[in-house]
């Protein structure tokens, strides 16, 4: 999903800050854990994300998760998310950070869609053929949908292969009718 203006902004502002400091791993570690924190927290996404709390109320909130692990860059990087009013974007601006972070190590994320789950072997055999592909390290990221019946749908970047046996199946039932 591409993020909005807004967030792929404070994505690339908040990038460039932890590539000066040399800390791209470190900052991507924390944006991360935090990402994961507001998903699995009700409250905290409430009381950082609610603009009816005044915004020194929500930066308080913050400075107390910041004690448990959290940089001087990532927490001033979240209060100023606050005081725009863009904290809402959050999970927007962490993913847009995390491909950022990827791009600059040469790293591609491959999603790849397949009807049933992938072993070890398989999905090792996928990355590889799709790193020779791209001529780039890969990533895979499976996701499953049973109405494929069976193969999978890679996508990294722009290329996108399509071995499911659905495709096939439409494929051939296309030859055939121009056939009759």
């Amino acid at each position: 999903m591409k993020p909005s203006p807004a967030a792929s902004r404070y994505a690339k502002a908040l990038f460039g800050l932890a590539k000066d400091e040399h800390r791209l791993s470190e900052i991507r570690a924390e944006v991360d854990a935090l990402a994961v924190l507001l998903i699995e927290s009700d409250e905290l996404r409430g009381a950082l994300f609610m603009p009816l709390f005044p915004g020194e109320e929500r930066k308080a909130v913050l400075r107390a998760v910041a004690e448990r692990g959290l940089s001087q860059l990532v927490t001033n990087f979240c209060s100023f998310l606050i005081d725009q009013r863009r904290m809402l974007d959050f999970a927007a601006v962490a993913e847009e950070f995390g491909r950022l972070a990827d791009e600059e190590a040469g790293l591609l994320t491959a999603e790849v869609i397949s009807a049933s789950l992938l072993d070890d072997r398989r999905r090792d055999r996928l990355r590889r053929a799709l790193s020779e592909r791209t001529g780039r390290e890969v990533r895979v990221e499976v996701t499953l949908d049973p109405e494929l019946i069976g193969g999978a749908i890679a996508k990294v970047g722009d290329l996108v292969i399509d071995g499911s046996i659905r495709t096939q199946l439409s494929q051939l039932r296309a030859n055939l009718m121009k056939g009759s």
